[in-house]
């Protein structure tokens, strides 16, 4: 297992380097929302993720039930889940 360490100004800054530009805008109207309401952004954005994988597994196993593709798609973000590591 690799040990946690503080990551350095300059390696944050080269791991944001490739980060789209910050909405500002966006930022701002997110900050005055309440915390509850806060989410919801990201609850929209998960849910496109699972459509796009929806219709990919869709596409590629056609023989499957809707039911058999979100398990499908269960089983791939748990999967991916156990992969990730931070750096």
């Amino acid at each position: 297992m690799r040990e946690k360490r503080n990551l350095t100004s300059d390696e944050i800054s080269e791991i944001v380097d490739g980060f789209d530009p910050i909405d500002w805008v966006q930022m701002e109207l997110i900050a005055k929302l309440p915390p509850g309401k806060r989410i919801i952004p990201m609850l929209q954005a998960t849910e496109m993720v699972r459509s796009g994988l929806r219709a990919a597994f869709s596409k590629k196993f056609p023989e499957l039930s809707k039911s058999e593709i979100n398990m499908k798609i269960l089983n791939y973000m748990v999967y991916m889940d156990k992969n990730y590591e931070p750096l």
